[in-house]
């Protein structure tokens, strides 16, 4: 008896929903992604280190990434819940006429209230 009867060996499913993936899957996986990308920046950083006086171009490329994958790390994990799979569909067709305009009930209008007092 398999330990994890629940799991099966076969591919996943086709998805058939345009649901978005799960709060909790896609904060985990925007979470890895800027790890990975912090520890490459870290690498960049050891190399800068270790290649600065030696091979100035390589120290210098290196602390180009290290300057630059933090910001680049920022973004690609704060742009993750918003998207969407798939392509969107257009919220009014294009070459559609506008739709007529609805003519509403008129409103009774009072005038003025007079000061009759006096």
């Amino acid at each position: 008896m398999s330990p994890t009867p629940w799991r099966r060996d076969g591919p996943r499913a086709a998805s058939i929903t345009r649901a978005r993936t799960g709060l909790t899957q896609d904060l985990r996986v925007r979470q890895r992604r800027y790890i990975v990308a912090m520890l490459v920046r870290t690498a960049c950083v050891v190399v800068m280190a270790l290649t600065w006086n030696r091979w100035p171009a390589v120290g210098v490329c290196a602390l180009v990434g290290g300057v630059v994958i933090p910001y680049v790390a920022v973004v690609a994990a704060q742009a993750g819940w918003r998207q969407q799979r798939g392509v969107r569909p257009a919220l009014t067709p294009a070459g559609d006429e506008p739709h007529a305009r609805v003519v509403l009930e008129p409103t009774l209008i009072l005038p003025p209230e007079r000061n009759t007092a006096g």
